[in-house]
């Protein structure tokens, strides 16, 4: 009996389908776990809040670090997201060569809506196994903002974080790494659906 197996790709091999014009930008795909993943198409809802979290971040860390909005990360070598937001150590022209990898990553930002149960499961598990240590969501479903931190290897194998933070839209957070520095919720939440 012959066993059907999907095939899985590596970085380069991706990074090949894309220069061969197999992939274009539009076709808004990412690798994760050696598969192509067609990513969802954005609502307003996420497009402003992704637009309103960029703008903030940009306007309170500066040249502090580089804050890259959807755009590529290196999670390993099968593994290829575009977070909505990342925020990552030096500057820009760090990435000119490669994208930044784990260890260049201060925080990487999903905002969530049709998203959500993808965001918190196989995102949160493969960003926890790359050892990246702060993670959140932005849940437009619940108004809410998930901050977890402390990526671990439970004793099945899994990947999680031994913390979760709920914050809601009328506080304000720290940003890792920058603990001097407050994000203001209400500045990046849709007040209106």
């Amino acid at each position: 009996m012959n066993v059907v197996t999907p095939k899985r790709f590596t970085i380069d091999e991706y990074h090949r389908l894309i220069e061969l014009g197999f992939l274009t930008e539009g076709d808004r795909i990412e690798l994760i776990r050696g598969e192509l993943i067609q990513m969802t198409p954005k609502g307003t809802a996420h497009t402003f809040c992704t637009t309103r979290l960029c703008r903030q971040l940009d306007r309170l860390l500066g040249d502090r670090a580089v804050v890259r909005c959807q755009e590529p990360i290196i999670i390993s070598l099968n593994s290829e997201p575009e977070p909505d937001v990342v925020i990552a150590q030096g500057n820009e022209a760090d990435y000119l060569a490669h994208h930044p990898y784990p260890q260049d990553i201060l925080l990487v930002v999903e905002i969530s809506d049709s998203t959500f149960t993808y965001d918190q499961t196989t995102k949160l598990e493969l960003y926890a196994e790359a050892g990246i240590y702060n993670y959140w969501i932005v849940n437009l479903n619940s108004r809410q903002l998930e901050c977890y931190s402390q990526p671990y290897q439970n004793a099945q194998g899994e990947f999680n974080y031994l913390s979760k933070q709920i914050s809601l839209p009328h506080q304000s957070v720290a940003i890792p790494g920058f603990e001097d520095v407050s994000l203001h919720l209400n500045r990046i939440f849709p007040t209106s659906e």
